[in-house]
């Protein structure tokens, strides 16, 4: 147990399925896993582990935001052994080739957050998913016949911001579209020797202004779920 989970180590598998909303957690146990059992519930992030196709696997809500996802990836990677995070979850398009309900893979993220100095007195902007477990997402993609698109993504930690210029993260960092939570899973999977990456499903656009509703980011993101769960039977540590 650790101050934000409540779960005996026993409970949570060795690959973490890890949203960022509590829902998706349960929407992913009720229609996905076979006899999920909530594991943890404090702060309201919540965790059911269950088996998927035989598989033990665990889905465990990771809250808003690099300081929330630092805290539960690590936790996990350090106190319950975890092997293998895959986080799945939403991002805004700043390129017109990515589209809303696009399917997008984390290479690199980019951000201009301290929490890499701050935890491991580090400056590096970039960090980059795990290279083996990004390539079983690939063979698993060819092998469902799933349209995939990757590349560097911008990790911000402002949601709101009023000096901002998609212009200059595109032409100076390369970036392809924007979430809040991967630069800390990743400097953390990288620092402890685990495995990481991240699975977007594109839910808004700031190039054609469309979006999904809080209903469909909720429940429509089936595509990446089934991904991301049969790329889970492809890590054998189990």
């Amino acid at each position: 147990m650790t101050p934000h989970i409540s779960s005996e180590k026993e409970s949570i598998a060795r690959v973490v399925i890890m949203p960022g909303d509590p829902k998706r957690v349960e929407y992913i146990a009720k229609n996905f896993l076979d006899n999920p059992v909530l594991v943890n519930d404090v702060r309201k992030e919540t965790a059911y582990t269950g088996f998927y196709k035989g598989k033990k696997v665990t889905v465990f809500s990771s809250g808003m935001g690099i300081p929330s996802m630092g805290i539960y990836s690590y936790e996990l990677f350090k106190f319950y052994d975890v092997k293998a995070i895959i986080r799945i979850g939403s991002a805004g398009s700043y390129v017109k080739d990515l589209n809303v309900n696009d399917l997008f893979l984390v290479d690199e993220s980019y951000s201009t957050s301290s929490y890499r100095k701050d935890f491991i007195k580090d400056n590096k902007s970039i960090v980059v998913s795990n290279t083996q477990l990004n390539d079983l997402v690939l063979q698993t993609c060819k092998e469902l016949n799933i349209n995939l698109k990757s590349g560097r993504v911008h990790s911000t930690e402002a949601f709101y911001t009023e000096n901002f210029s998609i212009d200059n993260i595109v032409k100076e960092h390369n970036c392809k579209c924007v979430e809040m939570e991967s630069f800390s899973l990743l400097t953390n999977s990288e620092h402890l020797n685990k495995m990481a990456t991240c699975l977007l499903t594109i839910s808004d656009s700031f190039i054609t202004g469309a979006s999904l509703t809080s209903e469909e980011r909720e429940t429509s993101f089936n595509s990446m779920i089934k991904l991301a769960l049969e790329t889970s039977l492809k890590i054998d540590w189990f």
